[in-house]
């Protein structure tokens, strides 16, 4: 059994390498000259920008495909074994689908931890550059990181954001403070001309008070804002969360995501990290039974399209899901796993039928 999971994983994993290169580089050569005026525009010409630009959209051309590539690689090795009749001489051995689904279980959670690390860490590097680019898909994202950058700060239930600050974030310039009850209703909104950090205190200058019981605004010159404020982290101040490291997701989700978006927001997208984990083991997990189910001549045709069929549905399904949980129509832990959920279903039933047949 050891030597039949050894041989599987190296088929599997020779297919899943060409077919993610294949799919990641032409899409890659696709959007590098698609967006090739603005990016040698940015860079003043050079023509190597493309290939650096390549290189930094590499990350999450790859995190795309990523899962697509392997069902295709799974579903490629199986009809193989299939058009040469061996899947039929392992059936005959006496091994059944789920030991093949236990032996290939190791490369099924290596995989997963493979695109976890790139969703991450590699995603979230290259984001911040390409944001700065503002190429392509990032030409409305695109901020000046340095000064002049956004801040979203809070303290307890309010929300203060600043239109930019000096380097250390000890002067802030055009903030507006949004005071807020323990339900999340607005109480009032503080517009100041600056704010400067003097002894863990803010003093605020040239504010305007707005109360939400519409009464007159009040004129103040100066005030002390005494909230202790956290800041959202400078790598994630787009409040983009896809584009977000776990640590990142779990700090805007602890700090009601900083008046950007709600924090159910970003609890939907960092329980989607964690699903990454174990989304490449069941898909490689649904392709066996099938296997089993399909086992001789032109019936493999039937094989790998009910496969695929499988797998775009999930895909499908799964982007649905995260949308109606960035909407908050559902739970964030549901949004993100009851694709993953539904689709161990049906491999379990799948193989259920499979090992009855056997």
């Amino acid at each position: 059994m050891k030597t039949l999971g050894l041989l599987l994983t190296r088929m599997i994993v020779a297919r899943f390498i060409a077919i993610l290169l294949g799919i990641v580089l032409f899409v890659l050569m696709l959007d590098a000259l698609g967006n090739m005026d603005s990016i040698l525009s940015y860079n003043d010409g050079d023509y190597m920008a493309l290939l650096r630009y390549a290189a930094l959209r590499f990350p999450q051309v790859t995190s795309t495909f990523w899962t697509l590539s392997l069902l295709l690689a799974v579903l490629l090795t199986l009809l193989e074994l299939g058009w040469r009749n061996e899947m039929v001489a392992i059936w005959a051995a006496g091994i059944s689908p789920m030991q093949i689904v236990m032996a290939l279980m190791p490369l099924g959670l290596v995989l997963g931890a493979i695109q976890f690390i790139i969703n991450d860490r590699a995603v979230p590097m290259t984001s911040s550059v390409l944001r700065e680019w503002g190429v392509g898909d990032y030409s409305n994202k695109k901020l000046q990181v340095g000064e002049n950058d956004p801040l979203w700060m809070r303290a307890g239930n309010d929300i203060m954001r600043a239109a930019s600050a000096n380097a250390r974030a000890t002067r802030l310039q055009g903030v507006t403070i949004f005071r807020r009850d323990a339900k999340g209703l607005l109480l009032e909104q503080i517009i100041a001309r600056a704010a400067i950090l003097k002894n863990g205190r803010w003093l605020l200058e040239d504010i305007y008070i707005y109360s939400r019981d519409n009464v007159r605004p009040a004129r103040l010159k100066t005030m002390i804002y005494s909230g202790n404020l956290k800041f959202a982290t400078a790598g994630a101040r787009s409040g983009d969360p896809e584009e977000m490291s776990l640590a990142d997701l779990s700090y805007f989700v602890a700090n009601q995501g900083f008046g950007i978006r709600p924090a159910y927001v970003y609890r939907t997208w960092w329980h989607k990290r964690i699903t990454l984990l174990l989304a490449a083991w069941l898909v490689i997990a649904v392709c066996i039974p099938l296997a089993a189910r399909y086992r001789r001549g032109g019936a493999i045709g039937y094989m790998f399209g009910t496969g695929v069929a499988i797998g775009f549905a999930y895909f499908i399904f799964s982007g649905l899901s995260i949308t109606i949980g960035e909407m908050g129509l559902v739970p964030p832990w549901m949004a993100a796993w009851i694709p993953l959920i539904a689709l161990g279903l049906l491999t379990s039933a799948l193989m259920l039928k499979a090992e009855t047949v056997s």
